[in-house]
């Protein structure tokens, strides 16, 4: 009878429910440039709305300051609650911030206010924390049970088959499973989020859905191991919105229409001439900033400035095209001109 049981939950709640796979997943993840978890307890006793509870002061009030100075944060900014796991030294309290690959230590109610001060809105270190560098690669499995049964079937599966597969291949040391509170699109449990380096190195985060226990040996071998998304159950990254049923991705690439574009952190506006700065993954939080290239037409010294500081000028060549040409118009209607003018002058 319990296998019976079980069989009937998974087929109405896990991986064998008629919604798993109905749906196209690349872009529906929001864009932002920064994800933050807060360390707090244990997955199984988080009620359905951290934020709004009273029995939760710490991740409650995290959410209201977020929500009070979202527009005097620069970057775009998630804020995730994950587990304490201290076996694996992640307390409460214990702040880890994505892609400078940080943690800071100690935070509670008395201080939330002071972190956001300096870390999130004026990018400095935190004054009453002392920053740590964390290593390789963080899987975050949104395990959230109270919130949507789904994330609750699915969730700890996932999680004991990453546990698993990692002690097989013995990379205990290098690739951290935690639960997380909900992360969005629980229809699309089980849902995870990774974050490691991608093929240059730099610190990616690909957020995957119905992924399944059978779907966690290419997770480590193909994302982890190599570099690679697994473009099937991808639903977006780390960085500008990604959507569109023509969509490929593989090695840290995003390939749309023939054209690639670099999967990363790159604050972009919709400007057709845009200006834009990427952010470090261990400088600190850097704040990238979108300008239309005719602001700074004439600036030349602006201009140098920002290649010096690794920002990417993309130019809109068709309108530059267009340009040349009425230029080019223009100076043969003034040869014209001056060939009459000489002619007449002759007569």
């Amino acid at each position: 009878m319990a296998s019976d049981s079980s069989t009937l939950h998974d087929a109405v709640n896990g991986f064998t429910r008629p919604e798993m796979n109905s749906e196209n997943l690349a872009g529906t993840v929001d864009a932002y440039d920064r994800h933050i978890f807060i360390c707090y307890k244990n997955h199984l006793s988080w009620p359905p709305r951290l934020e709004a509870s009273d029995d939760d002061p710490l991740p409650k009030l995290v959410a209201a300051r977020l929500k009070a100075r979202k527009n005097e944060i620069a970057v775009k900014t998630k804020i995730t609650v994950c587990e304490a796991r201290e076996e694996a030294g992640f307390y409460d309290g214990d702040v880890l911030i994505f892609p400078e690959m940080i943690k800071y230590r100690g935070l509670e109610e008395s201080n939330v206010e002071s972190f956001f001060e300096d870390v999130l809105v004026n990018g400095k270190p935190w004054a009453a924390g002392v920053p740590e560098v964390i290593t390789g690669s963080h899987v975050y499995v949104c395990a959230h049970r109270s919130r949507d049964v789904r994330c609750g079937v699915c969730g700890p599966e996932l999680i004991k088959k990453l546990n698993e597969e990692i002690g097989l291949r013995g990379l205990e040391d290098q690739v951290s499973v935690m639960a997380c509170s909900h992360v969005g699109g629980h229809k699309y449990a089980g849902n995870v989020i990774v974050y490691s380096p991608g093929p240059d190195g730099n610190i990616m985060g690909h957020w995957y859905g119905y992924v399944t226990p059978n779907d966690v040996p290419e997770l480590l071998d193909q994302h982890i191991a190599k570099g690679e998304v697994i473009q099937k159950l991808w639903r977006g990254q780390m960085g500008p919105s990604v959507k569109g049923d023509d969509l490929k991705v593989s090695n840290g690439e995003v390939t749309s229409n023939g054209k690639k574009d670099r999967i990363g952190s790159d604050n972009l506006s919709n400007n057709e001439n845009v200006v834009s700065c990427c952010q470090g993954v261990n400088g600190g939080v850097s704040c990238c900033r979108d300008a239309s290239f005719e602001q700074n037409k004439g600036n030349e010294e602006t201009i140098e400035t920002q290649k010096k500081q690794g920002c990417r000028i993309t130019w809109n060549w068709p309108a530059l095209k267009e340009r040349d040409i009425l230029t080019a118009a223009g100076v043969l209607g003034a040869v014209a001109v001056v060939l009459v003018a000489y002619k007449l002058y002759r007569r």
